[in-house]
C-alpha cells in the first residue's frame, strides 16, 4: 500500500511528457512562460539600476484638472 506500484510510474512519466515534452503545444506555453520571466525579471533589473534623483514624476492635482464639460461651461458662460 505504501509503495507506488508500476502503473503510477506510467501515469506520472505520461503526465510529465505532456507537459514538458514531446513538442506540443503545452510545452511551448510552458517555454513561452519561462521568457515571459525572464523578460519581467529583467525589466525589474533595470529600474533598481536607474540613478534616484533623476526625472521627478509629474504630480497633478484634482483640483487643477478641468474637465470637457468644465471647459465647455466656461466658454459657454464667455460668450454670455
Amino acid at each position: 500500500m505504501g509503495g507506488l506500484s508500476i502503473w503510477h510510474w506510467l501515469i506520472v512519466l505520461v503526465v510529465v511528457l505532456i507537459l514538458f515534452g514531446g513538442g506540443g503545444k503545452l510545452s511551448r506555453l510552458m517555454g513561452d512562460m519561462a521568457q515571459g520571466i525572464k523578460a519581467f525579471k529583467k525589466g525589474l533589473k533595470e529600474t533598481d539600476s536607474v540613478e534616484p534623483g533623476g526625472d521627478e514624476p509629474k504630480v497633478i492635482n484634482a483640483e487643477s484638472v478641468e474637465t470637457t464639460t468644465d471647459a465647455a461651461n466656461k466658454d459657454q458662460a464667455a460668450k454670455s
